[in-house]
């Protein structure tokens, strides 16, 4: 696998890929991820990452001091109580300087709330004190199972310790971050776990400002591995039948609304560079994430382009996606 260290030198812009950079999705919250690295296996990941992956290609980190000359531009064209959720491919607690990332990102006068998703593995006290120090607001804390064994398959590493995860989600909770438990449900795998789950969140005083739970539904991806035995649910039964009789259960209000919860508003966004069909040439950078993949570059933006073989140079695409900025493209 190759790793792509992302610099202001490296000619790379920081929109317009889902790996890296920053991401606009029309909202007051940005996605910021500055690394893709991961240290589980888990079943059930959307996009095939960590150790075991069958279909990456590479790996990139973001330099620091470019990442956050990006929010800046992009948090006052958001206007004000921007939040920065630093989340990722994999798991954002590999990025070094994270502590540094949220603190710069925390001084940014448009941003009002900065967020974490994390899988919990690397939390240790140290790195609790540290991210409580810079300023984190929340951690979003991925965890789908209590039963030890259940978590071990679902992390996909016969090292993984929820004893450890959860006295980690523990001195979470009474730092002054708040703690969000954020579940993958797979129906037929980890049913028995979720009403756990809810009484744990319950237990160690999550959900102090925000919601104690932030529950998700399983979906297939083309490229991320679907677990044996699930029963992939339409979004009317996930809510209608699972997270209603979960409500019922428990008293708590689990179908989340992003303005309500989480302060999470429409706002405009970065303008479109490409329209999808149309066709451009790009200037190829950087292997993509997945084998047959590229990163090319036009227009200040990124492109992933699928089906190539040229890994420098000109190549001439179609643009076959532009959803939120991220963009798409096939050779012509």
């Amino acid at each position: 696998m190759v790793h792509v260290r992302i610099t202001a030198d490296s000619g790379i812009p920081l929109v317009g890929s889902l790996y890296f950079g920053v991401i606009d999705r029309g909202t007051s919250l940005l996605q910021v991820r500055p690394s893709c690295g991961c240290n589980l296996n888990c079943p059930f990941c959307s996009v095939d990452a960590g150790p075991a992956s069958t279909t990456r290609a590479a790996s990139y980190e973001v330099e620091l001091e470019y990442l956050l000359s990006a929010v800046e531009e992009i948090a006052p064209f958001k206007g004000t109580n921007v939040e920065c959720h630093i989340d990722s491919p994999g798991e954002p607690l590999m990025y070094a300087r994270l502590p540094e990332l949220v603190a710069a990102l925390k001084a940014i006068e448009a941003v009002s709330v900065v967020s974490l998703q994390t899988n919990g593995t690397l939390l240790d006290e140290k790195k609790i004190e540290s991210l409580a120090a810079a300023g984190l607001d929340r951690v979003n804390l991925s965890l789908h199972a209590l039963d030890p064994a259940l978590a071990r398959e679902l992390a996909g590493v016969e090292w993984y310790d929820i004893e450890k995860v959860t006295d980690a989600a523990r001195a979470v909770a009474v730092s002054s971050m708040d703690l969000l438990i954020a579940p993958v449900y797979m129906s037929g795998i980890n049913d028995a776990e979720i009403p756990k789950l809810i009484a744990f969140a319950r237990e160690c005083g999550a959900g102090k400002r925000f919601p104690p739970l932030g529950i998700q539904k399983f979906e297939r991806y083309k490229y991320g591995r679907t677990p044996k035995g699930v029963k992939v649910q339409s979004w009317w039964q996930f809510f209608n039948r699972s997270i209603k009789e979960w409500e019922k259960e428990s008293g708590l209000h689990l179908r989340l609304n992003p303005e309500r919860d989480f302060g999470t508003v429409r706002r405009p966004s970065l303008p479109q560079v490409f329209k999808k069909g149309e066709k451009a040439t790009v200037e190829i950078k950087a292997p993509g994430w997945i084998h047959g993949e590229q990163l090319g570059i036009a227009r200040n933006r990124v492109v992933s382009v699928f089906g190539c073989d040229k890994t420098l140079g000109q190549v001439r695409v179609k643009i076959v996606a532009t959803k939120n900025n991220i963009y798409v493209g096939v050779p012509v």
